[in-house]
């Protein structure tokens, strides 16, 4: 399969509207957290596990991953996680008028593609606009974290929601961080391979004004 998949190729122009929160999850009014470019499903499925008074939904654009990650739900049941397939910043938009006001608690992104070039940095998954239409759909308080490995890319994603106006970088307080989406701090595969060869994780947390 290959690893990078180009956000901007026509073929990702459409994605599949998604149905009401009401007929995604069976508890509609719990706390919705978004993981987008959520791979092959494992942190969310994890997190949907422990932590059964959230609802979960992950966004992946390369397709393959998708299905595998329904595949993995089929034997479980687990009814606070939902997985869509397509480019995050349609689907988004897809979302804002269909889901509540205010729908949005928590926003997540591990480990994004760096896309190491200049002349691809428009590809990352965070640009000004989809940072707009998240907090179209986010209630004040709400939450984005974001984490990698790549310094470079850290300062671009931190400069590029911190510019938007609609976040100002924030810590946890205690009750804050149990009543959140990740109260007992599982990682992603990619964040225990990246401690495991001990290198840098650089993360910070944004709330909305």
């Amino acid at each position: 399969m290959r690893q990078h998949v180009n956000p901007l190729s026509n073929v990702f122009n459409y994605v599949e509207p998604l149905p009401p929160l009401e007929e995604i999850f069976d508890n509609h009014t719990m706390p919705l957290h978004l993981d987008v470019g959520c791979g092959a499903g494992d942190f969310l499925i994890n997190l949907a596990n422990h932590n059964k008074n959230w609802n979960y939904m992950g966004v992946e654009i390369r397709e393959k991953l998708v299905n595998k990650s329904k595949l993995k739900l089929k034997n479980k049941s687990i009814d606070n996680l939902f997985f869509a397939f397509g480019n995050a910043e349609y689907l988004i938009e897809d979302c804002i008028g269909k889901f509540p006001v205010n729908a949005l608690s928590s926003v997540s992104f591990n480990f994004p593609d760096p896309w190491f070039k200049k002349k691809h940095h428009k590809r990352r998954i965070i640009q000004p606009q989809l940072i707009q239409k998240i907090s179209r759909l986010m209630a004040n308080g709400g939450f984005i974290s974001i984490k990698t490995d790549v310094e470079e890319l850290f300062e671009y994603m931190d400069m590029t929601i911190i510019d938007s106006k609609f976040f100002i970088p924030y810590r946890y307080q205690d009750s804050e961080i149990l009543n959140s989406y990740n109260p007992i701090n599982l990682k992603t595969n990619r964040e225990n391979y990246v401690s495991e060869k001990k290198l840098k994780v650089f993360e910070i947390l944004y709330k909305k004004i």
